[in-house]
């Protein structure tokens, strides 16, 4: 689903509520929910939205890789790496199953 695709959807199911938004609406809101997200996880806090799951920070350590073209071993980085684990619900209506 694409952006405009899904800001047609949040309209969409506004549509009966007392009070409609627009597509213009939808979008600015959407565009402050990305903002407000990457801040929360930039300062390190962790972003728990209802119904859909929690974004956190996960710190990489430094690891041994390969460069594919060459395959000669390269030594990767530590680094930060953003998660989203999703609800129960999500996973259920997905089909999402942890075989690992």
């Amino acid at each position: 689903m694409k952006q405009s695709e899904l800001i047609d959807c949040i309209v969409a199911a506004n549509h009966n509520a007392a009070q409609s938004l627009n597509k213009s609406h939808a979008a600015a809101l959407l565009g402050r929910l990305a903002v407000v997200i990457t801040a929360a996880l930039a300062d390190g806090d962790e972003v728990t939205l209802p119904h859909l799951g929690k974004f956190t920070i996960k710190e990489r350590a430094a690891r041994q890789g390969r460069n594919p073209a060459t395959g000669e071993a390269i030594t990767i980085p530590a680094g930060r790496a953003v998660v989203f684990k999703p609800v129960k619900a999500l996973k259920d209506a997905v089909g999402w199953r942890n075989d690992a």
